[in-house]
């Protein structure tokens, strides 16, 4: 949890922030270097395409929003959304949604 001081003597404000993490394929975060023109190196993260999105699963008549990466998506405009989620529930993946 990430903490957002206020001015003054009053208490801090708390928020929590997005984390960029694929619900489906895990997709994370990774840290790289820039590189500029003469070879200097600095610290930089490459955040994963995460969007939020809403999909209906027709099997069971219910909307889920889930957090996916564009891989997902493809993943799942390819296989169907209970499919993918069928496939992924049998290889023990935590997808957080209820089949």
């Amino acid at each position: 949890m990430n903490r957002c001081p206020k001015r003054g003597n009053e208490e801090l404000k708390t928020f929590e922030a997005m984390s960029k993490v694929c619900q489906l394929t895990g997709k994370r975060p990774i840290t790289g270097n820039n590189v500029s023109h003469s070879h200097r190196k600095t610290k930089r993260r490459f955040l994963p395409n995460v969007q939020k999105k809403r999909f209906y699963i027709p099997e069971t008549g219910k909307w889920v929003t889930l957090k996916v990466s564009a891989k997902a998506i493809r993943n799942i405009n390819k296989l169907g959304v209970y499919a993918y989620l069928k496939k992924l529930e049998r290889k023990g993946v935590d997808t957080g949604v209820k089949l």
